[in-house]
């Protein structure tokens, strides 16, 4: 069993997702801990691109503000190093095709060598899964499978190959917080089960405890993006302290609303 599999032995996983590089990676450093420090199970970083075609607004701009500010990969790994002194939470990069492409093998041997647990990446249809997920098990990392709502009738194909848990996406479009999450996803989630032994956990517009508890009575887990992306984008212009402790506080009201069920 992976270690992300092994996440959500426990109890229901809070998986919250980061910007690399926003507001700056020393404030990210700081922020993974406090994340760390209030109950998360597994770690989200996204690495910057310039077409982040699957994200919403809050993370577009996330990524627009990174990129200027010149955050690269080697950076990133850098960042990653510092963690893994600290802490051995599983940890999933998520990012796009050409971002892998442009590295080449040299993506998935650093990813190795530092011990990066899975890899997503929206822009790779189930189809086109080969041209990365063979080279990833080879490296012991788990290549994560998307579910949008649309792919009801391809839930069991797409499941088959799966690795480490499945992301099921909450609703249609583009990451960013939401105010209802709708039924759908719930149906996905059974079905998937039905054909996977694998953990599920649903992303895309989960941002308030209220909804991480309701969508932890079907799912095991929660994926947490926007709404987090939001608070740590305020670290470059408030004091990161008082931002730190806001997220610390977030993150522990997510952890609890988890624990509820």
């Amino acid at each position: 069993m992976s270690n992300i599999a092994q996440a959500f032995k426990k109890h229901k996983a809070f998986i919250p997702f980061i910007t690399c590089g926003d507001p700056n990676l020393e404030f990210n450093e700081q922020a993974l801990y406090t994340l760390i420090e209030n109950g998360a199970d597994i770690i989200e970083l996204g690495i910057p691109f310039s077409d982040p075609v699957a994200e919403g607004a809050a993370i577009q701009a996330a990524s627009a503000r990174a990129l200027k500010r010149q955050t690269n990969i080697e950076q990133i790994f850098a960042l990653v190093k510092r963690i893994r002194t600290k802490s051995q939470i599983p940890i999933v990069f998520m990012t796009y095709a050409n971002v892998v492409f442009s590295q080449g093998q040299d993506f998935l041997n650093k990813c190795e060598a530092l011990g990066i647990d899975g890899l997503i990446l929206p822009d790779v249809p189930y189809e086109e899964r080969d041209l990365f997920a063979p080279s990833c098990k080879q490296k012991g990392i788990d290549f994560i499978s998307l579910i949008a709502p649309t792919s009801h009738n391809r839930i069991e194909k797409i499941v088959q190959d799966a690795q480490g848990f499945i992301y099921c996406v909450s609703s249609l479009g583009v990451t960013g917080v939401r105010e209802n999450i709708g039924d759908l996803v719930r149906t996905n989630v059974e079905q998937i089960k039905k054909t996977s032994d694998l953990p599920v956990a649903v992303g895309f517009g989960i941002s308030t405890p209220e909804q991480a508890q309701q969508i932890a009575q079907y799912a095991d887990g929660v994926i947490i993006g926007s709404a987090i992306v939001d608070l740590c984008a305020q670290g470059n212009i408030k004091n990161p302290k008082e931002v730190l402790a806001a997220l610390g506080a977030y993150a522990k009201s997510i952890r609890n609303a988890l624990d509820k069920n």
